[in-house]
């Protein structure tokens, strides 16, 4: 079977005899299903299990099929528009591969890339201009972030980068103290902010890193809520010190 198959299914489902629900949908209603489908497949690869992965990029890639169709039904373009595109964008950016270009490693491939990016993109008045503020905030500020770097906006040692850290929460510390809201907020996303700098100055995903802690979080509390029904007890009915001491158990035994 191949994408034709997939292309017929999202017609007849958009056809005169097709689903209801299908045929209310706009790019726009849709918007929040892609999102939820690329988590879902990020999720699918954090668990290493392909079968979960096969099935959730066939998700993801509905969701492409469902926005052409949609495009293609309005005469703004179609699959096929959207493969050419892709295609000739890809040949385009590897002339090491399907040109004369030369490069030595994959540093040299990245600035090839970003080469061919700024000559095939409109003049920006920004270097910053272009990432997208829909992209969840970890992330967006990850890429301003790499974007600012280039042009030699960063620092040479990861003492400093401390440094910098220590001093934001300080400054987080002072606005506790202050209990105003507005500045608390201000200075807690100045150290996330610099919390996403720190891992992209030493080569660490933060939204990886946050997952894992997410999953160690998880499975500690499950723990403790395991704990408590083989005991008989609710949660609620246990004294912080008495989950704190399971907690840590748990912590012990996974890690």
């Amino acid at each position: 079977m191949d994408i034709s198959e997939l292309v017929r299914i999202m017609a007849a489902l958009r056809g005169e005899k097709g689903c209801p629900w299908d045929k209310e949908q706009t790019p726009e209603s849709l918007k929040p299903f892609i999102v939820e489908e690329a988590y879902e497949v990020l999720e699918a690869i954090d668990e290493k299990d392909p079968q979960a992965i096969k099935e959730e990029l066939g998700d993801l890639l509905f969701q492409i099929i469902f926005q052409c169709r949609i495009a293609s039904e309005r005469g703004d373009f179609d699959l096929s528009g959207v493969i050419e595109k892709i295609a000739a964008k890809m040949i385009s950016r590897h002339p090491h591969v399907f040109g004369d270009a030369e490069v030595r490693n994959s540093a040299e491939v990245l600035v090839n890339w970003d080469e061919h990016k700024k000559r095939e993109g409109k003049q920006r008045d920004s270097i910053l201009e272009g990432v997208p503020k829909t992209l969840p905030a970890l992330l967006q500020a990850q890429k301003l972030q790499a974007r600012a770097s280039k042009v030699g906006f960063d620092w040479e040692r990861l003492e400093d980068v401390l440094l910098k850290l220590d001093e934001e929460i300080g400054e987080f510390k002072a606005a506790c103290h202050e209990n105003k809201a507005e500045h608390i907020e201000d200075e807690m996303g100045d150290i996330l902010f610099m919390l996403v700098n720190i891992g992209r100055f030493i080569g660490v995903n933060p939204e990886d890193a946050l997952r894992k802690t997410i999953s160690k979080f998880i499975s500690r509390f499950r723990h403790i809520e395991m704990t408590a029904k083989e005991q008989g007890r609710d949660l609620s009915d246990m004294s912080l010190e008495e989950m704190d001491a399971i907690w840590d158990e748990a912590k012990k035994k996974k890690g």
